[in-house]
């Protein structure tokens, strides 16, 4: 199968390249991007060299129709809903990683302060945490976002027990500097970031609405979340720390259980015996979760960790691709994490 790439020079193009070099069914056959048109991928990026030498071509809805199979679109919000709806016209499969088909066209608009798609376009298109697509998620995905990703897995299985206060859950997630993307800004600067530590967006953050919207389908009664996030001096990487008040005390065992019934099938989640960190999953399109219970306040500390370009992005957005044409779930995302 061939694929294109729009929007491959930002880091989640760039680890969608990578990651289905390994892949056996699908191909890279063309790579778009706004700037250095007509230069190989691999001059501008070296360690891509007989990885993906194709040259850089510009945009063109038809041309990407009439030469490949799927889409993928790794852009920043307001780019790829300017173009869904030429793929829909035609019907021809779209993955896109950025956070504009994911809600409903007035929560886009309110949270991402942009002109929604239409709404027949929107219709269209499945949101897809790809642990729950139940073997399907159709032509047109919208994978989830970073720190919803991290979320939703943690808190998932939590939604249907009626030993948790729903009311009482908070989030207190933390992400690498590249889940911010390549635009520069401020608070990107090596000087701002470098030996610091900033939160930031919150209650504004735009996942809030996604992890809402998908909680709610695990439990109607479900209403709301503390949602912070905040910066940490490194590369890449998604700590999601979420503390959840039980109405009943419960043991580490049973925690467990309760979780294991839920990912035991799952190829890319990973339940600890400790709390993981950083370093179990970089590099990698794992999702480790571990749990700790203070039977004194009855609070449930769940922490998830992924490596948002990978789980966050490109290896989720391969991973649905998988599950869309009947590949295996796991063609091209076996490699293991990098640990240093």
């Amino acid at each position: 199968m061939k694929v294109a790439i729009v929007g491959v020079t930002g880091y989640s193009g760039l680890e969608l390249v990578r990651l289905l070099a390994g892949h056996s069914q699908a191909q890279v056959a063309s790579v778009h991007a706004t700037k250095e048109v007509g230069q190989k991928l691999s001059a501008l990026y070296p360690h891509l060299a007989g990885i993906c030498d194709l040259e850089l071509q510009a945009f063109q809805a038809l041309n990407i129709i009439q030469n490949t199979d799927l889409v993928f679109f790794a852009t920043p919000s307001g780019v790829a809903k300017e173009a869904s709806e030429i793929f829909v016209e035609h019907d021809f499969p779209m993955i896109d990683l950025s956070g504009d088909h994911r809600l409903s066209a007035p929560s886009y608009e309110k949270w991402y302060g942009k002109q929604a798609a239409k709404p027949a376009v929107l219709d269209k298109f499945t949101y897809s945490l790809a642990e729950f697509a139940d073997g399907y998620s159709g032509k047109f995905i919208a994978n989830p976002g970073c720190y919803a990703t991290a979320t939703e897995l943690a808190l998932i299985p939590l939604m249907n027990w009626g030993k948790v206060d729903l009311d009482s859950i908070i989030v207190d997630a933390k992400s690498g500097l590249t889940g911010a993307g390549k635009k520069l800004a401020e608070s990107s600067h090596f000087v701002n970031v470098h030996d610091n530590y900033m939160t930031y967006k919150i209650n504004k953050h735009q996942h809030i609405p996604e992890i809402a919207q998908e909680l709610k389908k695990f439990n109607p009664n479900f209403q709301h979340l503390q949602f912070s996030t905040s910066l940490l001096p490194i590369n890449r990487g998604i700590m999601a720390t979420a503390y959840i008040k039980m109405t009943e005390d419960v043991s580490q065992e049973e925690v467990y259980r309760r979780y294991q019934d839920f990912y035991d099938d799952k190829p890319f989640v990973r339940l600890q015996g400790n709390l993981p960190n950083l370093h179990d999953v970089l590099g990698s399109n794992y999702t480790d979760i571990g749990f700790a219970y203070n039977p004194i306040t009855k609070v449930l500390t769940v922490v998830s960790v992924l490596d948002n370009l990978v789980k966050g992005a490109a290896g989720q957005a391969i991973q649905n691709m998988n599950i869309a044409f009947g590949f295996a779930e796991t063609d091209g995302l076996l490699s293991g994490p990098s640990y240093l």
